[in-house]
């Protein structure tokens, strides 16, 4: 009895961890683990899908299952994992959520079969849950309150950099030791940070009352998203029968107004409705789905393009880094290029802009070695400014009680825009028959024209914004020293 209950206790950290004047930034570290980790495993897994096509011996619409399902489970799981940490310890869900998704890469690594494969991923997305629910309130906790933007900066360092890292490891694991390799290297980062976590993170001071979570709801978003993909994997080239797809979109159409029904009837919700009432919010969340969208198209898409002419997985991953790499750099330095005057969301339009002309572009230029390294960087640029100016919007359209609850939403819009890039992107390749040895530029143009559409969507959206500030301001657009934007 007493066993059991220790592990369901958090630990205390030993006192010369808990006196030492940087404890906090020693938590801070940690939690940079899981931030790193998260990152690199979204952007490791796609640079392994050819490889997997090949020795399965399967189309790409089945293969990118292994993304989806582990975000479909990231998504349903993320809410009851966070209100989990508030209720028995932010410290003790996020510890075992690292122990579930390490040895969860294990058993991904030697998986028979990719059923099995896509099974252990959703393991995976419960851990990677628990991680993430967790990881931005162990920051804000843990660091001093006059320096916990700067904190939460360092933790999206560690994001961008395990973002940027993940393709060319992928790519070079891939190429010398086998796709499986790429799981396993989460092993080594999870072990660290599991002892690191048990002594370096403080104890939760407060706990939340447990609430009633909607588990109908859940299940419900869960299911028609499911059925969802499962209609646009099939249209992209998975083999399912006809009456199983018509059966698959009938319950999606039903499992949707099921959800919608569930969501304005229960006291509960999933999705709270009432903050989603508020037009800037929602549409900035939907702005959030966009940018994340068009971030990770271009990870599935280039190696299923050039293929071959990248020469190997290692190059292939070391191009596509171009991506994260520009992003990054425009996340972290934007602030001191773009002029101190323009807002948030001019910030977002100029980025989303910048994007929107880049895809616009490359539906139009040839897709080779040599002009897709600064494609992808200039997208990388446009999303680096738009995602945090959007996402600043986002938290900052809501009162300071309702942060957390708006940080869940914000990871719930980054999961369904990267679960869409990859599904849309099959279906676009489909659609521009990747399988009958056209060049690339032909075969990517229906991919590019979507990422034009959706990162035009993204400028909307800030545009919106704009339009909306000028509106309450009451005065001209150059009487306002800002141009307008809010």
């Amino acid at each position: 009895m007493f066993a059991y209950r220790s592990i369901l206790r958090e630990p205390a950290r030993p006192a010369a961890v808990r006196e030492n004047p940087h404890a906090p930034w020693l938590a801070v570290g940690v939690v940079c683990f899981g931030a790193f980790m998260g990152q690199l495993d979204a952007s490791i897994v796609t640079i392994t899908f050819p490889a997997m096509q090949h020795d399965f011996g399967v189309p790409v619409a089945a293969v990118q299952w292994v993304s989806l399902i582990y975000l479909l489970g990231l998504v349903a799981l993320l809410a009851p994992a966070g209100r989990l940490g508030d209720a028995v310890g932010r410290k003790l869900v996020y510890t075992y959520g690292f122990a579930v998704f390490t040895v969860a890469s294990v058993a991904c690594g030697l998986a028979p079969s990719l059923g099995a494969l896509v099974l252990l991923r959703l393991v995976q997305a419960v851990g990677a849950a628990m991680l993430q629910a967790n990881s931005v309130a162990l920051v804000t906790t843990s660091a001093p309150k006059d320096r916990m933007r700067f904190a939460l900066g360092v933790q999206a360092g560690a994001q961008s950099l395990g973002l940027a890292l993940g393709p060319t490891l992928g790519g070079l694991l891939t190429a010398t030791v086998g796709w499986r390799a790429v799981y396993w290297v989460n092993v080594p980062v999870g072990l660290v940070a599991i002892v690191a976590g048990r002594y370096l993170l403080p104890r939760t001071r407060q706990f939340s009352r447990p609430e009633r979570f909607d588990w109908p709801g859940t299940l419900l978003l869960v299911a028609w998203t499911s059925a969802l993909l499962l209609v646009l994997s099939a249209a992209s080239g998975l083999s399912l029968p006809v009456w199983m797809v018509v059966l698959l979109a009938a319950l999606a159409l039903a499992g949707l107004a099921a959800f919608i029904r569930r969501e304005l009837s229960t006291g509960h919700p999933l999705i709270p409705v009432w903050l989603l009432r508020s037009g800037p919010l929602a549409r900035a969340l939907a702005g959030a789905a966009c940018g994340y969208l068009t971030l990770f198209g271009p990870l599935v898409l280039i190696p299923q393009v050039l293929g071959h002419d990248l020469g190997g997985e290692a190059r292939t991953g070391l191009i596509l880094s171009a991506l994260p790499i520009g992003f990054g750099l425009a996340a972290l330095f934007g602030d001191a290029v773009l002029p101190r005057a323009w807002t948030d969301s001019r910030r977002g339009f100029a980025g989303a802009v910048t994007t929107c002309a880049v895809m616009c572009v490359s539906v139009f230029t040839p897709v080779t070695v040599e002009t897709v390294v600064p494609l992808l960087a200039l997208t990388g640029l446009g999303l680096g400014i738009f995602v945090p100016a959007n996402n600043t919007v986002i938290m900052r359209s809501t009162a300071d009680s309702s942060a957390s609850l708006v940080g869940g939403l914000v990871s719930m819009a980054r999961g369904i825009g990267t679960t869409l890039g990859i599904s849309l992107m099959a279906l676009a390749l489909h659609l521009g028959d990747a399988d009958r040895g056209y060049a690339g530029s032909a075969q990517a143009r229906p991919a590019f024209i979507l990422l034009a559409v959706v990162s035009a969507v993204a400028a909307a959206i800030a545009l919106a914004g704009r339009t909306r500030a000028q509106e309450q301001a009451g005065r001209p657009r150059e009487a306002d020293p800002s141009g307008g934007f809010s």
